[in-house]
């Protein structure tokens, strides 16, 4: 009950306050104090409408601090083919591993980040889009794969016994074509075969047994070490961009979201994979 009091906790002046109080009542339309020389009371409104104020003061606090003190996540969105393949695997060498809350796409990630739930996005090329910094992340090659058990029982030896099996072809910047012309296979008829929306499924139906797919050197690699699949000969198509990370221009700043960048280009590099130009820029 004390303008001046009042006053000191706000780092206002006295007559300030006194101003926010007359302004406060006149835009309400009634008394919330009684004067009585330099001392102040509460009305009956006054009071009542201070204790439900106060409530939801607090509780607008114990919220705040309750976020402030929890750990700080960060969002990452990708598709299933890198989280399964890249990304998991090396999750647990980031200091921070246990505040990533990954989530994948059913198609092609969405970087409306104002929909999408994330911090972070990993998208498949690397096209500038405004308001966002755009990273590349990984250029490759392709060659084909196939599983142990069916180059075994097909006698897979030469290029050209390819064209007797099932080809799986991907509906995004699809290879076969190069490929075979690097074998010296230019303008052959390619077999029939099931085209995916991405190379994640064509991959996931060669593990299986059910064909051969051309699949892109930085991400399968993990997948050929632990044996279930295989890769046959040494021709290769030319490397191009495959994914890249992106976020808000506005947050590239902030600690949690460079450092997860820092992290991702580090491991790219390390394994030979981060673009070339990419790697220029930053020396």
């Amino acid at each position: 009950m004390s303008v001046k009091a009042a006053a000191d906790e706000l780092c206002l002046t006295p007559s300030a306050v006194s101003h926010q109080i007359k302004a406060l009542e006149g835009f309400l339309d009634t008394q919330l104090f009684e004067r009585f020389g330099n001392r102040l009371a509460l009305t009956l409104t006054g009071e009542a409408y201070a204790g439900k104020l106060t409530h939801l003061l607090d509780s607008f606090l114990d919220e705040t601090e309750a976020i402030h003190a929890a750990p700080r996540r960060l969002r990452v969105l990708s598709t299933p083919g890198f989280a399964a393949r890249w990304l998991v695997p090396r999750l647990s060498r980031l200091e921070f591993a246990q505040d990533v809350r990954l989530r994948v796409s059913n198609g092609a990630p969405s970087l409306d980040f104002a929909t999408n739930d994330a911090d972070v996005v990993i998208q498949w090329a690397d096209q500038p889009r405004p308001g966002l910094l755009v990273e590349p992340l990984m250029a490759s090659t392709r060659y084909p794969v196939i599983s142990p058990a069916l180059k075994a029982r097909e006698n897979v030896t030469r290029p050209e016994d390819l064209l007797r099996l099932t080809l799986c072809y991907d509906e995004t910047d699809d290879a076969w074509p190069q490929w075979f012309d690097a074998v010296g296979l230019a303008g052959v008829q390619l077999p029939q075969g099931p085209t995916f929306p991405n190379c994640e499924l064509s991959t996931t139906m060669v593990e299986q047994g059910q064909g051969v797919s051309l699949a892109y050197d930085a991400v399968v690699r993990g997948t050929l070490a632990s044996g279930r699949l295989e890769r046959l000969f040494e021709a290769v198509t030319l490397p191009m961009a495959i994914y890249s990370v992106a976020c808000l221009e506005t947050r590239s700043d902030e600690p949690r979201i460079t450092a997860f960048r820092q992290w991702l280009r580090a491991e790219a590099e390390m394994e030979g994979v981060l673009p070339q130009r990419y790697r220029a820029a930053a020396e």
